[in-house]
């Protein structure tokens, strides 16, 4: 199937998801329990009532109407869709092509000639790859970084697919960039603004724009402060990673005269509510302080800098001072999964020999997959808990199989236990986008032919064809 033909295909199938969306207005879920992610951590036997983009009940036996679509969710449990806050779609056709590096090497080597190589379609297949893998995992919402060049190709995957994101355009224009990805300031920052006039809102506000300078090594100070600028005047989020490897942090502070990553992109505007930095690994205390005072939101991407052997992040130690933390998988090219899951129990198990067994009990981590999440986007007061008038971004996932029971906490089998496989249904702003663990909108099998088939063109671009074998 050629990447038009995959294309039509998909608005077709798209028109139809839509017909079906309407007529499913109105959903019930009958039979499940719900975990509610409230301050009380209810757990509770209750059907869901979805009207709309909303949940409109949460109660004992709801007598569905006859144009209710009913989800029965016996066996099932029914909590909040999941919230990745680091996510980088561009790389989603490259995964297993960056194994064992650290990151500079795995940046140089591999990933930045592998995004240069991205044609509009190639960049098309990768994030629908990925969109698809995070809907069948639970995944309802994303804060996502691009790459470089064709960026828009990664918002209409976000739109044809359903799902909820901050996205951006990745900004390198530092003189040390690849050619094949660096760009000049003023170029990076209209590509930027035209991207955000046209995206921010979009989908019925499902989507939003947020400003993606990849890291203080690959963007000049000009830029950094005009992202620090335009963002606070538009009230867009700030996307980037920092503190993530020992070397990065001493080339940083070499640049900047011996200040580190987090105090570096402060002294530059970019700190705050609206701010996500991913990471974090090696922080000094001043660092953690202006986290802390700033109210800047941290994203925890464990499997990530596990496999680059850049450290364990002390996230009790950033949760203890005040820190605000959430999840995210990262690339696929870095972990090599996309997959809540998965993170949920790395997270949980990774600061247990040192913290003590106690330490990042199931339940934190759980709220930090969700509601933390919501926080991290800012929609803390509307998302991420199962909860009358909350936006109904849904997961129901079955607990009736081998290998997460027979008892035992919800939380505990949910984060120690199960799979993504074990997710059922998925709806987001209220639409049903899995279906029996099946994808509504799409055909799998295509976005896999699509995905293999540009991947073979990006290796030739890039003169990377080696990895394929």
């Amino acid at each position: 199937m050629s990447l038009g033909t995959a294309a039509e295909g998909d608005t077709k199938r798209l028109g139809t998801a839509a017909e079906g969306d309407t007529k499913r207005a109105s959903i019930v879920i009958r039979g499940g329990t719900v975990m509610t992610l409230d301050d009380a951590g209810s757990v509770r036997r209750a059907d869901v009532r979805t009207e709309g983009n909303r949940i409109t009940a949460v109660a004992e036996a709801i007598e569905p109407g006859p144009a209710d679509h009913v989800i029965d969710a016996t066996g099932m449990v029914v909590l909040p869709g999941f919230v990745q806050t680091h996510i980088h779609l561009c790389q989603t056709l490259f995964r297993n092509l960056a194994d064992d590096l650290a990151l500079l090497e795995w940046l140089q080597q591999r990933v930045w000639p592998l995004e240069a190589s991205h044609s509009r379609a190639s960049l098309s297949a990768s994030a629908r790859l990925g969109v698809a893998e995070l809907l069948l995992g639970g995944t309802t919402a994303i804060v996502d970084m691009g790459t470089v060049h064709h960026t828009e190709a990664v918002f209409e995957a976000l739109e044809a697919g359903g799902m909820r994101a901050i996205a951006g355009k990745c900004m390198m224009d530092d003189p040390s960039c690849p050619d094949g990805l660096r760009e000049a300031t003023d170029d990076s920052i209209a590509e930027s603004l035209q991207l955000a006039k046209k995206w921010n809102g979009a989908a019925n506000g499902r989507i939003r724009y947020g400003f993606a300078p990849r890291f203080i090594l690959s963007c000049t100070d000009a830029l950094l402060a005009q992202v620090a600028t335009l963002a606070a005047e538009g009230g867009f989020y700030v996307h980037t990673h920092s503190s993530e490897n020992v070397d990065e942090i001493a080339i940083v502070g070499a640049r900047s005269g011996g200040m580190r990553n987090v105090l570096a992109l402060a002294a530059h505007g970019i700190r705050g509510e609206r701010t996500v930095l991913a990471h974090c690994v090696h922080l000094d205390e001043a660092e953690l302080a202006e986290l802390v005072a700033a109210g800047t939101r941290v994203s925890h991407c464990p499997s990530s800098n596990l496999k680059l052997g850049s450290g364990i992040a002390d996230v009790p130690g950033l949760l203890a001072a005040g820190a605000h933390v959430s999840i995210g998988a990262d690339g696929a090219p870095c972990n090599n999964r996309l997959d809540m899951w998965t993170e949920l129990r790395t997270a949980a198990l990774i600061q247990k020999p040192r913290h003590g067994s106690t330490a990042m009990p199931a339940e934190l981590v759980l709220r930090m997959a969700t509601r933390s999440g919501a926080e991290a986007i800012g929609m803390g007061d509307s998302l991420g808990q199962v909860r009358e008038g909350f936006i109904a971004d849904l997961q129901v996932v079955a607990l009736d199989e081998l290998g997460t029971g027979p008892g035992g906490r919800l939380a505990s089998r949910l984060v120690y236990a199960a799979e993504r496989s074990q997710v059922r249904h998925v709806i987001v702003d209220g639409a049903i986008l899995v279906e029996d663990g099946r994808l509504v909108r799409w055909d799998k099998q295509a976005i896999a032919a699509d995905a293999q088939r540009e991947l073979a063109g990006c290796l030739i671009r890039a003169g990377l064809t080696a990895l394929s074998s």
